[in-house]
């Protein structure tokens, strides 16, 4: 089982960055992905990015392509979603997540328990 702790939430202004964290705790990571979701009011949660915990492979959704940078620390197991050019729609709790394999969609079997970032003026 994976532990995930998100922190760096808030509220920012149209145009702002945050960079949130995801700490990682776990027997072993070596074919993990650690992905970063988010869920606005009234909508389904959605992927936004991910990355591997080996190699330097990462995807994103097009809504965030060229504005939202995951990166990872190994050595403090963290996984950073740096997102810039903020926009209201990006308004959501942020949850990261961590599954053993396969491709970035699909099923993740560990969850953190969020982090809210409100885009607002």
């Amino acid at each position: 089982q994976v532990q995930l702790v998100e922190s760096g939430g808030g509220l920012v202004q149209p145009g702002g960055s945050l960079r949130l964290s995801c700490a990682v705790s776990a027997r072993t990571f070596s074919n993990y992905k650690i992905g970063w979701f988010r869920q606005a009011p009234g909508k389904e949660r959605e992927f936004v990015a991910g990355i591997s915990w080996i190699g330097s492979s990462t995807y994103y959704a097009d809504s965030v392509k060229g504005r939202f940078t995951v990166s990872r620390d190994n050595a403090a197991n963290t996984v950073y979603l740096q997102m810039n050019s903020l926009k209201v729609e990006d308004t959501a709790v942020y949850y990261c997540a961590a599954k053993n394999g396969g491709s970035y969609l699909g099923r993740y079997a560990d969850w953190g328990q969020g982090t809210q970032v409100t885009v607002s003026s």
